[in-house]
């Protein structure tokens, strides 16, 4: 008698995938290999034609499905799909080649990049509910009214072996050492594929799962020893949105998965960041999955000299998103810190607290004057040697005098309060009673490190700084929008002063935004 795992290692061997998909490269990643001291492979499976392994169980599933109908004598007009994007893809691509139509049931969070894809491949789209479990329930009864199959995205035999292939694959284009695979898990489908092959034809490979840390369904599986539903699940990492892992796929990974590595949507921006550097290719949030927990379970074991291969499971990521990403990407390689910073409001403490920072590369500066005697910065600055500078970093700045927290792992920071510092100015007057006047201009400077010191050192004391914005967004000039009050002597000739300083400096006082929002 044949156990599962047999049954599944026929089911994978056998499996009808390139049809519609293709081998994918096993690509050696450099970068990645030299900073984690281990032997890193990107399995692209972003280079499917819907830029995701899904194709390879949507269309073995599919067909294996018309082949039993059809020896049954009964004929399939349409199926029925859940997805949160890729598997809809999958499913559409599937049924346009075998000539049946599909109907996608996706969540309205859906990227529409992956909507309109499946549109594109000829599926009928219906969005509905916030989660793929919402999703799940409607496209069950709407196939029922419509008697459409209904094709699982992850909890079929037929679907699983189908993404097993990814395991054949990676198995005969490395036939040498290999210490670890790791596998982005959603609901399972791919990770239970590729443990059923790899547990069998190379059982001293460990074979690792990756979630988001805020949708752990498979982690929390595995630690309770049955399937448990989640109250909610994130939505960064939109493809592996799934509050419950399937039967099936749990039936496989509760004894063959070797562990599951949580990570943090900061660590999947960060693994976005480098499978570009790698590949030229921006993947999507779940699709960094494998590498982003590849190096962390790098690093809290220590692992050096091994050979990992990591998936990269899909690229279908909307533009708009990417500018969330590269904010995170720097926390999450911890190459970038975000203090908050309180400072005696008089003239040349600002200067003091750049210099402070030493030659440190400086990507953003956020400061408002609100109080006569005390300022508020929030900065983010480089650290290249990671959480230890950051921590050296900190005592350097308390042993100058300086009041400062760390808001580096503080998400409402990260998320709201650095895009939120400003406000009016004070009215305030000089020691005769006379209004003291603010005056706000845009500046640019070359971007290198040190430029910022060098611009507050030129502006010196002629004027008192009152707000101070800057970010660094990876261009050849950083642009810098600055407050400066000034008494009435002051004031003259500060249209000269400001030419001179060599900035291409610009007054915006009256601009609608400055009024509205700063004056």
């Amino acid at each position: 008698m044949k156990t599962l795992h047999e049954e599944y290692l026929k089911g994978i061997l056998s499996a009808r995938v390139y049809d519609v998909s293709v081998e994918t490269r096993l690509h050696a990643a450099p970068l990645l290999s030299a900073r984690t001291g281990n032997s890193v492979l990107l399995k692209r499976e972003d280079e499917q034609r819907i830029f995701s392994f899904k194709c390879r169980g949507a269309f073995n599933r599919i067909h294996r499905l018309l082949e039993s109908e059809r020896l049954a004598g009964r004929t399939v007009v349409g199926v029925i799909a859940a997805s949160a994007g890729n598997h809809a893809q999958g499913v559409a691509l599937a049924a346009g080649h075998l000539g049946i139509e599909a109907t996608i049931v996706m969540p309205v969070t859906t990227p529409s990049i992956k909507s309109d894809a499946v549109k594109a491949l000829g599926g009928e789209v219906v969005l509905h509910g916030d989660d793929f479990d919402t999703a799940l329930g409607h496209a069950i009864a709407l196939g029922e009214s419509r008697c459409f199959p209904f094709i699982h995205p992850f909890d079929h035999p037929d679907t699983i072996a189908g993404q097993g292939t990814v395991a054949v694959e990676i198995c005969r284009q490395h036939p040498g050492p290999l210490d670890a695979v790791f596998v982005p898990v959603g609901g399972g489908g791919l990770a239970a594929g590729v443990c059923a092959y790899m547990k069998y034809l190379r059982p001293e490979v460990k074979v690792i799962g990756v979630e988001p840390v805020d949708a752990a369904s498979m982690h929390d599986a595995k630690a309770a020893g049955d399937i448990v539903t989640l109250a909610s699940v994130g939505l960064f990492a939109d493809g592996v949105a799934v509050r419950r892992v399937g039967e099936a796929t749990f039936a496989l990974c509760k004894d063959l998965l070797d562990e599951v590595v949580l990570v943090s949507v900061d660590e999947m921006s960060a693994a976005i960041k480098d499978t570009f550097n790698e590949t030229r290719t921006m993947v999507e949030p779940a699709g960094a999955l494998a590498v982003a927990g590849m190096k962390r379970w790098a690093h809290d074991n220590e692992a050096r000299g091994q050979t990992f291969v990591a998936v990269s499971s899909g690229a279908n990521i909307n533009f708009d998103r990417l500018r969330h990403v590269a904010e995170r990407a720097e926390i999450g390689e911890t190459r970038e810190a975000l203090f908050a910073a309180t400072i005696p409001e008089r003239p040349g403490s600002f200067l003091d607290f750049c210099t402070a920072l030493g030659r440190r590369s400086i990507t953003e500066f956020n400061y408002r004057r609100s109080e006569p005697d005390i300022a508020q910065v929030f900065a983010g600055i480089e650290v290249p040697g990671g959480r230890v500078e950051r921590e050296a970093l900190l005592g350097e700045l308390g042993a100058s005098g300086f009041e400062v927290l760390d808001m580096t792992d503080n998400d409402t920071a990260k998320l709201h309060v650095r895009h939120m510092i400003g406000g009016h100015a004070r009215a305030e007057a000089g020691p005769g009673g006379e209004p003291i006047r603010e005056r706000l201009y845009r500046f640019r400077f070359p971007e290198r490190p040190g430029a910022l010191v060098d611009f507050l050192t030129r502006i010196g004391t002629r004027g008192d700084i009152t707000l101070f914005h800057y970010r660094n967004h990876g261009a050849a000039y950083g642009r810098v929008l600055v407050g400066l009050r000034f008494d009435a002597v002051a004031e003259a000739g500060i249209d000269e002063f400001v030419a001179e300083l060599g900035f291409h400096g610009v007054e915006v006082s009256d601009d609608a935004a400055c009024r509205l929002f700063l004056g």
